[in-house]
């Protein structure tokens, strides 16, 4: 069963903006820290952004740093990534996860749950 669902995702030329949803399906999840990863096609998945329990700590990409920001909504069961001034190279399935504790990981094997991803592709 999947308990995280993404949304928001699309074609977007090179320079625009899309902002992601994941919405968990049960409170059980609504403090766990989450996790934006993501998979380039012939690539291995890769982190993005992740996000605190309660929103106040963030640990971001390189690679997106500037551009992108996680963001969550816990009243609402959510987290977002506001993607901004995209690239071509960020083009790939994006990914939410959640895991237990407080602390906001990079690392892939902290996350226990994961959604079904949303496709991203900018064109250039």
């Amino acid at each position: 069963q999947v308990h995280l669902v993404e949304s928001g995702g699309g074609l977007v030329q090179a320079g625009g903006s899309l902002r992601l949803s994941c919405a968990a399906s049960e409170r059980t999840y609504t403090y766990w820290p989450k996790g934006w990863f993501r998979q380039a096609p012939g690539k291995e998945r890769e982190f993005v952004a992740a996000i605190n329990w309660n929103g106040k700590n963030t640990v971001i990409s390189d690679s997106v740093k500037g551009r992108f920001t996680i963001s969550r909504d816990n009243a609402k069961n959510t987290v977002a990534l506001q993607m901004n001034s995209l690239k071509p190279e960020d083009t790939g399935v994006y990914y939410c996860s959640a895991g237990r504790g407080r602390t906001a990981w990079s690392q892939e094997s902290y996350y226990e749950e994961w959604g079904q991803g949303t496709q991203v592709t900018v064109s250039s």
